[in-house]
């Protein structure tokens, strides 16, 4: 290029007003949905990154994320969702089934990617695991098998309880079915489960009273951002009441809970992530099948189980992927 052309140049670009230079520059914005808290997701914030990272997108430099907690009042997810969509999202994640439902209720166009356990297609979400319907792709945990593996866990590790609490947090959507098909399962293996609900902290401390009062043998927690959020109260109440509890999350097992059996929350997050990015990149919500983790963690903390007066059968710990003592 000659060098009068090239100040031409510098002096026509020089020429454009700000703003619309602003608007050539704009990154696409990516909203953030999440059911639950932002304190006890950072690291789940930090595997979606690294998802995003795989494309070629890095926050700050050529993506904008714009995060939206509803710290577990899920009443608030529609107020949340709007601001994001008014915002001209050029994709929403949403994390949780009560974010997914919401989501889906208010755009048929944006892309969505969600992150849920359980079935996609009967709470309403697609209508094809392969190649889902409409805006909606994500990844999902199917929860029967795991909450039946649950239960199987923790008669053994009691040596045959027959009662087992199970916490559910009514406000959820996936209350009703997990109900259902934990009820189905325990009964299978001849348990007797005992449902109690909690969606706030007094709920909470009313549930572990009851747990004494009808002297369960263990406790098994389904999957919710609250009882997420709850984690070290929830595993400081068990301690405390000297009651066998089983987790969704392997995170609860490290803050001193009992066991865990469950698929790595980190890398669901990192491929709601790269599907993100490649629905940035032109793909479409339809052409990206449903993901369905096949690997599953069985976490066992033997310092708890002392304190808890268990002995592990040599069985049950020879299992075990990892053994926190």
């Amino acid at each position: 290029m000659r060098r009068r052309e090239f100040i031409s140049l510098i002096g026509g670009l020089a020429a454009i007003p700000l703003t619309a230079r602003a608007q050539q520059a704009a990154m696409p914005v990516i909203g953030f949905l999440h059911a639950g808290s932002a304190l006890t997701s950072m690291d789940a914030v930090a595997a979606f990154r690294d998802g995003l990272k795989e494309n070629s997108y890095v926050e700050g430099h050529n993506v904008t994320i714009e995060y939206r907690w509803a710290e577990n009042h899920y009443d608030r997810l529609s107020g949340l969702l709007a601001g994001l969509v008014s915002q001209q999202a050029a994709a929403i994640f949403a994390g949780a089934l009560p974010a997914a439902l919401v989501a889906k209720a208010a755009s048929m166009t944006t892309p969505i990617v969600f992150l849920i356990g359980g079935d996609p297609i009967s709470a309403g979400l697609v209508n094809s695991l392969n190649r889902p319907s409409g805006n909606m792709t994500g990844v999902t945990v199917f929860s029967g098998t795991l909450l039946a593996k649950r239960l199987e866990l923790l008669q053994k590790v009691t040596s045959g309880a027959t009662t087992v609490a199970v916490l559910v947090n009514p406000k959820n959507p996936n209350a009703e079915s997990r109900s259902s098909d934990i009820d189905a399962a325990a009964r299978r293996i001849g348990i007797q489960p005992q449902f109690l609900n909690a969606s706030n902290d007094t709920d909470l401390n009313d549930a572990f009273a009851t747990m004494i009062e009808r002297r369960v043998g263990a406790m098994l927690v389904v999957d919710d951002p609250f009882f997420t959020s709850r984690r070290d109260q929830l595993v400081t109440l068990a301690a405390r009441n000297a009651i066998p509890s089983i987790y969704f999350q392997r995170e609860f097992v490290v803050a001193g809970g009992l066991m865990s059996y469950a698929t790595k929350y980190s890398d669901m997050y990192k491929q709601a992530g790269i599907y993100i990015g490649r629905i940035l990149k032109g793909e479409k919500p339809i052409d990206l099948p449903i993901v369905q983790p096949t690997k599953f963690e069985f976490v066992l903390n033997l310092k708890t189980a002392k304190a808890l007066g268990l002995t592990i059968p040599p069985l049950v710990l020879a299992t075990a992927d990892e053994v926190i003592e």
